[in-house]
């Protein structure tokens, strides 16, 4: 129990600092990209204090869409925005090139959209996400229902092993393929190369657009880490 507060204090911890980093963006008009998971609830609940300073938020979810307008915080979808100056999110891993495994929670393709469109993505994690190689999380892929059994033999030949996320299905309507025993050295030609494959909705690997800052809980405070060349 004590390492379970522990984790949610670091959690809370990196919560209170995105806000912080965003605070330039605060009153200027334009719209925060607000991801999905169990750290972001909590990045949701620290901006309630700042909402009447966010013009409008896009959410990568209908979890953080509710959670955000229950803080009487303004969503609006993606089409309304032209831009994102900061998205924040959490991860399920990140590794050194600031590479992530990220839709723990089911939102991987909603959550690789805003990313796409957001001039900073900023994550939000405690220490023990931070890992040398991604694959220790198992990996989600979003599927097309009528392609489940062909993708499961395609991911299999991976030398993983999928499993179906029984009994969920994604905003979007489809299905997740978790991919459980990878060692994943090189996420980018992964990313590509799964993103490819008929059926595939997307992959959660967060390579090609991975995050530029790293807020990281540890035990000593709050580390701020950019990524390589950023």
């Amino acid at each position: 129990m004590t390492d379970k507060l522990s984790q949610d204090e670091l959690k809370r911890a990196v919560a209170r600092a995105a806000v912080q980093h965003i605070t330039p963006c605060l009153g200027t008009g334009a719209a925060l990209g607000v991801g999905t998971g169990s750290t972001a609830d909590l990045f949701i609940d620290e901006l309630a204090a700042h909402r009447d300073a966010i013009a409008a938020a896009v959410a990568s979810s209908e979890r953080s869409a509710k959670r955000l307008r229950t803080h009487g915080i303004r969503v609006v979808d993606l089409n309304e925005v032209e831009s994102i100056p900061v998205y924040v999110d959490g991860a399920d891993e990140i590794d050194p090139t600031f590479a992530m495994i990220k839709g723990g929670g089911g939102a991987l393709t909603r959550e690789k959209i805003v990313a796409a469109v957001a001039t900073t993505f900023v994550c939000i994690a405690d220490a023990s996400k931070k890992v040398d190689v991604l694959g220790r999380f198992p990996l989600p892929v979003e599927v097309i229902p009528m392609a489940r059994n062909f993708l499961w033999r395609e991911l299999a030949k991976l030398g993983g092993e999928p499993r179906l996320r029984e009994g969920f299905r994604t905003d979007n309507g489809n299905e997740i393929l978790d991919v459980h025993g990878l060692q994943i050295s090189d996420p980018r030609t992964l990313e590509a190369y799964l993103n490819q494959i008929p059926g595939v909705v997307t992959v959660g690997l967060f390579a090609a657009r991975g995050a530029d800052v790293l807020l990281l809980g540890t035990p000593d405070g709050v580390q701020e880490l950019r990524r390589p060349g950023c």
